[in-house]
């Protein structure tokens, strides 16, 4: 995946989320490069330190975003999040 300068992360910030102290998204962008840079955003909420069960992590998401299932899916599908194979356990991959 292509990097992103400080300049294309702060625009898609302002684009598709919420102005306010509490990340939430407005929208989820159809363009690969902006979901990556939504993503971005988004892991920064995980803590690297800590296992997650599918529940908690999902306890995480919803207040971000209303299809956390799929901010979920695409952390994992773009490797900013790991998980076990049989979904019960997800952590950030460093």
């Amino acid at each position: 995946m292509q990097q992103l300068s400080e300049m294309e992360l702060l625009e898609i910030y302002e684009q598709y989320f919420e102005k306010g102290d509490e990340l939430i998204l407005k929208q989820f962008p159809s363009k690969q490069k902006k979901q990556h840079g939504v993503l971005l955003f988004i892991i920064k909420v995980v803590d690297p330190e800590v296992i997650y069960s599918e529940k908690t992590l999902n306890e995480i998401l919803k207040p971000i975003y209303s299809d956390f299932v799929m901010i979920r899916r695409y952390l994992v599908d773009l490797g900013l999040l790991k998980r076990k194979d049989d979904g019960s356990a997800y952590w950030v991959n460093r």
